[in-house]
C-alpha cells in the first residue's frame, strides 16, 4: 500500500489525501507578487481540500539578474526580494487546523541557464553582516549562472551536480503580522530546509482563516546552512496538493517523509531552533506512541537527526526528526 495512505494527511486531511480538482497559478494570473507574509492580501486562487495546483514561481532575485557581470548591490532593492507567489486560500480552513501540503514536483522554468547564485555585501554565514557587525570590508560581489535540467546542474564544464530540487520558502499567514518572506518562522516562510522537497508533505499552522498559503524561492541544490546566504536559486513550476487537517494544532511546521517524521524550528541563535524542533518533536512522539514526555525525550536523545536548513537568514531554521522504524 501506498506510505501516503499511512500519512497524517492519508489518516486526517480532510480529503483523505486524494486528489481533487487540477488548479492553476501563472506569472500572468498572480500580476503582483508577496514580500511579506500577512493575512491582508487578496487570495488568488480558492480551492477546497485535495486540490491539486500547479504555481509558477520567481526566483529570490525576481529574475533581475540577468548575467554573470549583473552587481546584485545595484540591482536588488532591499526587503523586496523573495517574492511569492498566493496566497491561496483554502476552504474551510479555521485557526488550530493544518495544511497539509504534498509536494508532488518543482521543476526548472524559463530560458537557460535559468540557476543563479551570488556573493552579496553582507550577506553570508561566512562574513560580517547587520546582525553580526564587524569592520571587515564585504567580500567581492560575484555571480553565477548555471545551467540547471531535470538531469543536473550544470556547475561547470567538469563538473555536474545532481538536480536536488526544493522549496526554499513556503508557508501559511501569521494571524495578525506581516512578516518579510526573508524571515523563518512559526508559520513557515524562509526556511531554505532542503527536505521540503518532492516526496514530501509538510504540515503548516493556520492562524487565520482560510490559511493563506505563500510559495516561492525554489532551488535547484544547496547544501546544509545555506553558507554564503544563496542557494542556486530558480524560476519554477511547483505541483502541490493541498489538504486540511481539521483541528491538527501544531504550533510550527511538520514535514512527513516515507521514512521520517520532522519538525522545523526557525530562531536565533542556532541552538534554539534546533531546541524548538527537539521540542515538538517529543511531544508529537509522546502523542503518537502513549510514552511519556520522558520516554520520548530519552528516545530523542537516542535516535534524534538534525537538519541544518539556513544560517543565514533573519532567524536560523533546524529541522529535527525521527525514523518512523522507532515509532513503536
Amino acid at each position: 500500500m501506498d506510505w501516503l495512505d499511512h500519512s497524517l494527511m492519508g489518516k486526517k486531511g480532510a480529503a483523505a489525501g486524494v486528489a481533487g480538482a487540477a488548479h492553476s497559478l501563472t506569472i500572468e494570473d498572480q500580476k503582483a507578487f508577496h514580500y511579506v507574509y500577512g493575512p491582508y492580501a487578496d487570495p488568488v486562487l480558492e480551492v477546497d481540500p485535495g486540490a491539486v495546483v500547479t504555481v509558477e514561481t520567481h526566483d529570490a532575485f525576481e529574475g533581475k539578474i540577468l548575467s554573470a557581470a549583473d552587481k546584485p548591490s545595484e540591482i536588488l532593492q532591499f526587503p523586496f526580494l523573495n517574492p511569492q507567489s498566493g496566497p491561496i486560500h483554502v476552504r474551510g480552513a479555521e485557526k488550530g487546523d493544518a495544511l497539509a501540503v504534498r509536494i508532488i514536483s518543482v521543476s526548472p522554468r524559463g530560458p537557460q541557464p535559468v540557476g543563479t547564485t551570488c556573493l552579496i555585501p553582507e550577506f553570508g554565514g561566512l562574513v560580517s553582516t547587520g546582525q553580526t557587525a564587524m569592520l571587515n570590508a564585504p567580500l567581492p560581489e560575484i555571480v553565477k549562472k548555471v545551467v540547471v535540467d531535470e538531469a543536473g546542474v550544470h556547475w561547470s564544464d567538469t563538473l555536474t551536480l545532481p538536480y536536488e530540487p526544493f522549496i526554499g520558502t513556503i508557508g501559511t499567514a501569521p494571524e495578525i503580522e506581516a512578516i518579510s518572506s526573508l524571515q523563518p518562522d512559526y508559520y513557515g516562510g524562509n526556511m531554505d530546509l532542503p527536505d521540503v522537497a518532492p516526496g514530501a508533505i509538510i504540515y503548516l499552522p493556520v492562524n487565520t482563516p482560510g490559511g493563506y498559503l505563500y510559495v516561492g524561492d525554489c532551488h535547484a541544490i544547496q547544501g546544509d546552512g545555506e553558507l554564503c546566504g544563496v542557494a542556486l536559486e530558480i524560476p519554477a513550476t511547483v505541483v502541490l496538493q493541498i489538504d486540511l487537517i481539521k483541528g491538527h494544532g501544531n504550533a510550527w511546521p511538520q514535514l512527513e517523509t516515507e521514512e521520517a517524521m520532522m519538525f522545523i524550528g526557525s530562531a536565533r541563535p542556532l541552538e534554539d531552533a534546533a531546541r524548538i524542533g527537539y521540542r515538538e518533536l517529543v511531544r508529537w512522539v509522546a502523542a503518537e506512541t502513549g510514552q511519556s514526555e520522558e520516554e520520548a525525550y530519552m528516545l530523542l536523545t537516542m535516535c534524534g537527526k538534525v537538519r541544518l536548513g539556513n544560517m543565514v537568514d533573519p532567524k536560523y531554521s533546524v529541522g529535527a526528526s525521527i525514523l518512523k522504524r522507532y515509532l513503536v
